[in-house]
């Protein structure tokens, strides 16, 4: 079964390049983008839904007022603390999802892969080489990684000071850059939205970039794929 569905996720296992099926590839990315998802609704929360909380019962009358003639209270406030385990273990799937999907070994092991797969096997595939989704795959790698550090920063920043022997980086806040977690999530959620519904992916087409002005050399997989018997006789001759 786990053999089959990778025959359909690759055109053939055995040939070089190898190929996915851009179907089974879309549906994959629909699926993940749930994760995103959830990411970006824990930050909406915790920047937009969760205020001070100020016990009545101790509410006391300072006698003063502020600029406005406001008389000024003190009180207990206190503020919601978020825990982020969920969220990282999320991140971590989605890390081993994308490294998963890099050879054909790995991506046996992964859950999306098997089901996308499953999913579009009633689906005409299309085929499309896989060194470019490698390449998309690796940035969002790398987005993962920055979105850990940005929901782990004291167990980051401890780990490198504890290698170093001295403090590199602060542990009681925050030491990545006031909107990164955002930012961060907004990228994840539109190239893989660009992928799910229009097809398009944008590592891909940074890839096609990198190729064409030569920083990355690529075979040419269509010269070496072609269907000779498919091609008119005529031309076969010439």
């Amino acid at each position: 079964m786990n053999k089959s569905l990778i025959n359909l996720w690759y055109q053939d296992i055995n040939a070089r390049p190898l190929y996915v099926n851009e179907t089974a590839v879309r549906i994959r990315a629909g699926m993940l983008l749930l994760i995103p998802l959830f990411l970006g609704l824990t930050l909406y929360d915790v920047v937009y839904t969760s205020p001070y909380i100020v016990d009545t019962n101790t509410l006391v009358d300072t006698y003063e007022t502020n600029k406005d003639q406001h008389i000024i209270y003190t009180a207990e406030v206190t503020h919601r603390v978020y825990e982020y385990s969920v969220q990282t273990a999320l991140i971590f799937y989605v890390l081993f999802e994308l490294l998963s999907g890099m050879t054909v070994f790995t991506s046996r092991f992964s859950p999306s892969i098997l089901l996308s797969s499953y999913f579009a096997r009633n689906h005409p595939p299309v085929w499309k080489p896989l060194a470019p989704k490698r390449f998309a795959w690796t940035i969002g790698a790398s987005v993962a990684v920055a979105c850990l550090l940005f929901f782990n920063p004291d167990t980051f920043a401890g780990w490198l000071n504890h290698l170093a022997g001295r403090e590199l980086l602060t542990e009681t806040e925050n030491f990545m850059p006031k909107g990164t977690g955002t930012t961060l999530v907004w990228v994840c959620l539109s190239f893989m939205w660009l992928e799910t519904v229009f097809g398009f992916c944008v590592g891909c087409k940074v890839h096609a970039l990198l190729v064409k002005i030569g920083l990355i050399k690529e075979e040419c997989a269509a010269c070496n794929n072609i269907n000779w018997d498919k091609m008119p006789k005529s031309k076969v001759n010439e």
